[in-house]
């Protein structure tokens, strides 16, 4: 009689094994979901970045090519280069800038500044929602006396470099060509001291100190800002 039973065991066995296949399957398919929602979250926050990424670009670019095409005939004459990576202007003969060790600037500079300001922020201006800072940095040499060690030279140029970019950009800002973009100056520049943190170094290595005493102007636009808040999104 016991024969009699067996199929039924097996048709319970059978369902069962059904069941379990039926469940393992069910859940191949939610994983297949999660992953393909996670996918197009990924690629929806890649394509976001690059965006982003071109914009800026596209963005550096255009920002180069305004100031060389308004400043290029008179690089040579000011001593000045463009980095088109950093958007860095920089002057580069300290001698006509400030006297040596000192914070005022130099009648010859004034008139340099007055020319070069009015012009470089009518460029900036078409550029504004874009930037978001601009950093007047002051550089120096590593050296300050043969009396002073690294220490104490670091922090005397430190102090002499802060005092020049303020001068600078309190010269800039009163010149009466500049008054139209005087609320946005106030909101957007940045007198920054670095001493002797950035020297310009010959290809051994070795500091140029002629070339490590400068003036810089650089521009720092947004698209970082951007791509922050795109990633705080995408959490």
């Amino acid at each position: 009689m016991s024969h009699l039973f067996r199929p039924k065991k097996s048709e319970q066995e059978e369902s069962h094994w059904l069941s379990v296949s039926d469940l393992m399957a069910g859940l191949m398919m939610v994983f297949l979901f999660i992953a393909i929602a996670l996918m197009r979250s990924a690629f929806i926050e890649r394509d976001k970045i690059k965006e982003v990424a071109v914009a800026y670009q596209e963005n550096q670019v255009a920002i180069y090519e305004q100031l060389m095409q308004e400043f290029e005939k008179d690089l040579s004459r000011w001593d000045a280069v463009i980095d088109q990576e950093s958007l860095t202007f920089t002057f580069q003969s300290p001698d006509v800038l400030f006297a040596q060790g000192k914070i005022d600037l130099n009648q010859k500079y004034k008139a340099l500044l007055s020319e070069f300001f009015p012009r470089y922020m009518a460029v900036l201006s078409k550029f504004s929602g874009s930037i978001n800072e601009v950093r007047i940095e002051g550089h120096t040499s590593s050296i300050w006396n043969r009396y002073s060690n690294d220490t104490d030279a670091y922090f005397l140029n430190m102090e002499l470099s802060q005092g020049r970019t303020r001068s600078v950009l309190a010269y800039v800002y009163q010149l009466g060509d500049a008054s139209p973009y005087s609320s946005w100056i106030k909101r957007h520049f940045a007198a920054v001291g670095l001493s002797s943190s950035r020297p310009v170094l010959d290809e051994n290595g070795q500091e140029i100190k002629s070339r490590s005493r400068r003036v810089t102007f650089r521009v720092i636009t947004n698209a970082d800002i951007q791509m922050r808040q795109i990633l705080e999104l995408n959490k």
